[in-house]
């Protein structure tokens, strides 16, 4: 068994703690809020360890941590480690009123981190409000001592996370988003590793730079830690080998562009191929949206590989090359590349049958406002909804109120199908459909229970991508494609050898997608859309997975101070 460890990481406070060694050693932090300068202006943000983005994890496989966060701050905020299965163990799992109450400006929570299959990149990040803008980070894998990784060892690693940038305080930003009822005001940049990069105004000093060398190779651990935009990535005159998707390894895909949504990391490896010292190219990010009707941050950040020689960085003037990047609505381009990605290891269960299936749809809706006052269609108020259901968020957690039976918290009856079948992706859709209902629903797994479950995407309001995310779990994504779903044929073209095993997926806009896992890890587990403004409008429910029969089937006990509501 892995020794456990208390991670020498502050969020947001001082704090003191033991690291696992040979030694016993003891470290004390002291955090606050620290200024940044972006976009020729300072602003005091959030942080962690006084760090934007803040400091990675590193851990082996199967090594259990602790992380203790102390509050500090003004707001309420709680830490997700997002693609971390934590078998049985959801108490450390980290959305706001679904696993834990938040913690409170001066108090703290020890999480127990527990690692079990993943391995390559993962990422943390503030799991209430929209805090996680700046709140985050990675967390890389490394596999057990001794065991080789499937791909060429790399000769240096580099976390590259993809973030937004606006110009006023992002906690500003979600209420007078909320406050409006139509969407959030554009983000003013995106950034690689913080910074915007030179095609911004102010921005070419700070620029993230990697210095690299001819014969030598790279992986890069990608994070899109963006807030609500789906990104094209690239490097000028460099292919990228994708061999790991969302903390697990991937058969080796090269391509000249990825894309990356919103919750989910790539492993990607590069050689440094130029021949000549000194010259420079771009890597740079630009979104995929595809809803043409609708703003969006239509912005290109960049960071610059520079090739040195014998160690040394050779001094040039030379522009940079900025790299080929698919149209931002380039549904095409970016399927292709999603759609060719595929599982390396075997298969955790057979594909061939399944317990249960769960059509969802995936909507845009509104809701009427006073006067018609507000900024969505016709002075509505902008929501989103699974199966037609708005989740309303409760006042006491849902893992909470599920452990101690406490009654009226949520509704267990998430329909399996919604309320009415009709042409989910077409121009004549059921105006009453338009107002969903709100409610805390959530599904009730039977242990070991095999799932389907199909994303319907609509065109109700808006057709759009969805990037949908399930805590406590990886699932195989068996089939997706454009248009209204077809039990009957579609399915006959699903991949059941090599199947992408993802936490996070896209749901095409005006498509559907198919995943299936198994309910093997007994706890709640949210389910949500990763675009920020999706998951506050309601596009998110919850999954209870029963206990098993066996002691080592059953959720762990919780720990002695959760946090308070």
């Amino acid at each position: 068994m892995s020794c456990s460890k208390i991670v020498p990481l502050i969020f947001i406070a001082l704090v003191k703690f033991v690291f696992c060694e040979a030694l016993l050693r003891h470290y004390e932090f002291f955090v606050k809020e620290a200024s940044y300068t972006r976009l020729c202006e300072t602003k005091n943000i959030l942080t962690v360890n006084g760090q934007f983005p803040g400091p990675p994890l590193y851990v082996h496989k199967g090594d259990t941590i602790y992380v203790k966060v102390h509050n500090n701050g003004r707001y309420n905020i709680t830490i997700h480690w997002h693609g971390v299965k934590q078998p049985r163990n959801p108490w450390s799992d980290g959305p706001e009123y679904v696993t834990q109450c938040p913690i409170q400006p001066g108090d703290s929570f020890n999480y127990k981190i527990i690692f079990s299959m993943e391995v390559g990149t993962l990422w943390w990040h503030a799991h209430s409000d929209w805090s996680r803008a700046t709140v985050h980070g990675a967390i890389v894998v490394h596999p057990q001592p001794g065991t080789p990784s499937p791909y060429p060892e790399p000769d240096q690693e580099v976390p590259i996370i993809f973030g937004e940038w606006w110009k006023m305080d992002v906690m500003e930003v979600l209420q007078e988003f909320v406050a409006s009822g139509g969407a959030p005001r554009d983000s003013d940049a995106y950034t690689i590793n913080g910074q915007p990069g030179d095609l911004y105004p102010c921005s070419s000093q700070g620029t993230f730079k990697l210095n690299v060398e001819y014969g030598k190779r790279y992986i890069l651990r990608m994070v899109n830690a963006a807030m609500n935009e789906i990104l094209f990535f690239a490097i000028a005159n460099h292919s990228l080998t994708v061999v790991g998707a969302d903390g697990m390894y991937t058969k080796q895909l090269t391509k000249e562009y990825v894309v990356i949504a919103p919750g989910q990391t790539l492993d990607c490896i590069f050689e440094a191929n130029q021949v000549r010292p000194g010259s420079r190219y771009y890597m740079a990010a630009r979104a995929y949206a595809s809803a043409s009707q609708l703003s969006f941050d239509n912005t290109t950040t960049t960071g610059i590989l520079q090739y040195g020689s014998n160690g040394s960085l050779v001094i040039t003037t030379t522009p940079p090359i900025l790299p080929y990047l698919p149209d931002y609505n380039d549904t095409t381009a970016a399927f292709n590349f999603l759609g060719s990605l595929r599982n390396l290891d075997s298969l955790l269960f057979p594909l061939d049958a399944y317990d249960l299936k769960i059509y969802s749809t995936v909507s845009i809706n509104t809701f009427p406002c006073r006067n018609d006052s507000c900024a969505g269609p016709n002075g509505t108020r902008l929501a989103a909804s699974m199966n037609n259901i708005s989740y309303e968020s409760p006042s006491v957690d849902i893992l909470r109120a599920y452990y101690y039976h406490i009654n009226g918290v949520f509704n267990p009856h998430f329909p399996d199908v919604p309320p009415l079948y009709y042409n989910f992706t077409g121009d004549n859709l059921p105006l009453y459909l338009l107002t969903p209902k709100k409610a805390t629903k959530v599904k009730v797994l039977e242990y070991l229970t095999k799932v389907e479950m199909v994303f319907q995407g609509t065109s109700l309001v808006a057709g759009l991508d969805h990037p949908m995310h399930l805590h406590g779990f990886n699932f195989y994504i068996v089939g997706w494609g454009f248009g209204n779903y077809d039990e009957k044929k579609d399915p006959l073209n699903y991949n059941l050898v090599d199947p992408p095993f993802r936490n996070t997926v896209i749901v095409p806009i005006n498509g559907w997608v198919a995943i299936r896992f198994r309910a093997s890890n007994p706890g709640v587990w949210f389910m949500h859309c990763h675009l920020e403004r999706h998951l506050t409008w309601g596009m998110n429910t919850v999954f209870i997975v029963k206990n098993g029969k066996q002691p080592q089937e059953s959720m762990l006990p919780p720990p002695v101070h959760m946090p308070r509501c």
